[in-house]
């Protein structure tokens, strides 16, 4: 037993170094704490003093105190003796506390000293404003949340289709699918809560294809009285390392302008789940009312960003919903962020077919105006299985445009998808590259 717990004392010291290191806000609480015990072993030092000064006669008194001071003892050992056990049993103590009070706040596989190591340098990282939606903004936010604890994702509320439509068309409430796929992408616990939030009813008429995460969200927007609130709400219950902000709180519609194969009769479509289905080109989309207001939040992280990162998604309906927002896209133009989009590593039926690259980026500023972006990032591998998809290549015409970045963002797994690591780093990188990296502190 008494090996055991000098085994375990012996190895908390060996670990104590750890927690001097720069950048973990730790040495400063250390020094005020031993300060405080010098400065209480001073004040019974005083009265120790005093009494031996009183009882000095009294043989029995002097003799006890001889040996609890160890006056037998040369006094630089003795200073360095009840030195060196005041600071070993303060710090040991400390140490023990803190895991005994945030034990059930540490995640299995991992201890005190790491997860606040992690939540430092998260603390540290810049600060990311990702607009789009659907599946490639969660991609992107997965990755990205292991680099920065600074996130904010603005999310497209022009969705019509599915569980989101159908709550959106009976309820009147903003659509909450893409919020609540990013939601669940920055969740700090993708385990079992992620997966309920994830999960889809079956075998209910009432329920079948929604979502338990949409049917929350719309609860807690009743509960709370509003969209925004219920958002925040579900960010907390799910612990997640970041804010998701929807681009607006107007029920705006997406309208695209389509001109039929083979002809050249342009026709309207309403509604962003029916353009895919449309057997035709987009030339041009909108949203009604075209006048809608950004949310504030929105604006505030736009202009505080040190990065703005837009895609990857479906470029007509998930990316130019946000960006024809007026005043949002007027604080994107005004923001002294790093400007990076992202552009898909497929084609997607019904929106880009044949497109490469640079047909993205002209679809894009011929929405939106030339020269938002500092930098377009696209994929260079092209190995591996696409489906009916084609690969978006980076073409001659792309790679003449100073702004190209080209790097390998494919998902071994999945290749018509971006790897959430490798796209994540390679936004860092081009951070640091233009920045220089942020340095601890």
């Amino acid at each position: 037993m008494l090996k055991n717990s000098l085994a375990r004392f012996w190895q908390t010291l060996r670990e104590l170094p750890r927690w001097l290191r720069p950048g973990l806000h730790i040495k400063r609480w250390f020094v005020l704490v031993l300060l405080g015990i010098t400065l209480l072993g001073l004040g019974f030092a005083v009265i120790l003093i005093d009494i031996y000064r009183t009882d000095s006669s009294n043989p029995v008194f002097l003799l006890v105190l001889s040996y609890a001071s160890l006056r037998f003892i040369p006094r630089i050992w003795r200073a360095i003796i009840f030195g060196g056990l005041g600071v070993g049993l303060v710090l040991y103590g400390i140490l023990k506390l803190n895991r005994s009070l945030l034990r059930p706040f540490i995640r299995p596989g991992s201890d005190v000293f790491d997860q606040l190591q992690d939540f430092r340098r998260r603390e540290r990282g810049p600060r990311i404003a990702a607009i789009g939606g659907g599946h490639g903004l969660s991609t992107l936010l997965r990755g990205l949340k292991t680099h920065t604890g600074n996130l904010t994702a603005i999310v497209t509320v022009a969705d019509d289709g599915g569980s989101s439509g159908r709550l959106r068309e009976s309820l009147g409430i903003l659509p909450p699918g893409d919020i609540r796929n990013c939601l669940a992408a920055l969740s700090n616990d993708e385990a079992m809560l992620t997966q309920l939030f994830q999960y889809r009813f079956s075998g209910s008429p009432d329920l079948e294809g929604h979502s338990f995460g949409n049917l929350f969200i719309t609860a807690l927007a009743d509960i709370t009285g509003s969209f925004e609130d219920a958002v925040v709400e579900s960010g907390r219950v799910l612990s997640v390392n970041g804010r998701v902000l929807p681009s607006t709180l107007h029920n705006v519609k997406l309208v695209a302008s389509m001109e039929l194969p083979h002809s050249t009769q342009e026709i309207r479509v309403e509604g962003e789940s029916k353009i895919p289905e449309i057997a035709g080109k987009v030339r041009r989309v909108w949203l009604e009312p075209d006048d809608a207001s950004a949310f504030p939040p929105v604006i505030r992280a736009i202009l505080n960003a040190d990065v703005i990162v837009v895609g990857p998604g479906s470029l007509y309906t998930s990316i130019l919903p946000n960006l024809l927002v007026r005043d949002l896209l007027a604080a994107l133009h005004v923001s002294r962020a790093v400007k990076i989009y992202v552009c898909n590593i497929a084609t997607q039926p019904g929106e880009t077919d044949a497109f490469t690259c640079y047909d993205h980026v002209r679809a894009l500023e011929n929405h939106i105006g030339e020269d938002l972006f500092d930098v377009i990032l696209c994929n260079n591998n092209y190995d591996g299985e696409i489906g009916e998809s084609q690969w978006v290549r980076a073409d001659e015409k792309t790679l003449s445009d100073s702004r190209a970045y080209t790097a390998d963002l494919v998902d071994e797994a999945h290749p018509w998808r971006h790897d959430s690591s490798k796209l994540a780093q390679v936004v860092v990188d081009i951070f640091d590259e233009r920045t220089g990296p942020l340095e601890s502190v």
